[in-house]
């Protein structure tokens, strides 16, 4: 079928695609102030992102990549969502790739014994805050977040998710 999506972990072969869909949808979609190297993580996605309990996919549509997501293991059984981003005309129903790539992580952390995610956002993602709290995730205070979670210095809104 053309414009099938498959889903597979991370590889080197993959970092440019990454980057460059990650800082056109930050920078050229909702004009966020961020650059490659405001984001170290992105230049070392295998050392960041696949240890411990976290991981790291890429959607692909022929080959392309078309989305991320990434789990950051942040320790006590607890994960941090981050780098979830899909290319503008994947998005919504058509392709599903957003729930694809979060029911797909949220599987693989169920699997591993995961039994939070927290994720950090930015106020401009309305639409990515909708499609969360759809999903399950539920709004919650800075004060609320865990030890080790990272905020980034965009991040001003904060949800989590209870692995059932």
């Amino acid at each position: 079928m053309i414009n099938s999506i498959f889903l597979k972990e991370y590889s080197t072969e993959y970092q440019t695609q990454v980057v460059d869909l990650i800082l056109h949808i930050q920078k050229d979609e909702y004009n966020i102030a961020i650059t490659k190297e405001d984001q170290p993580d992105l230049l070392d996605i295998e050392n960041f992102y696949q240890r411990g309990n976290g991981n790291f996919w890429v959607a692909l549509s022929e080959g392309t990549v078309v989305g991320t997501i990434a789990l950051l293991d942040i320790g006590n059984r607890k994960t941090a969502l981050r780098k979830m981003f899909v290319k503008q005309n994947y998005r919504g129903k058509t392709f599903n790739v957003s729930n694809q790539l979060l029911h797909h992580a949220i599987g693989w952390a169920r699997v591993r014994s995961i039994e939070e995610i927290y994720l950090g956002t930015t106020p401009q993602f309305v639409a990515a805050h909708r499609f969360y709290e759809k999903n399950g995730f539920v709004s919650i205070a800075p004060g609320e977040l865990p030890i080790g979670f990272p905020v980034m210095k965009v991040d001003k809104k904060f949800y989590r998710y209870v692995i059932q």
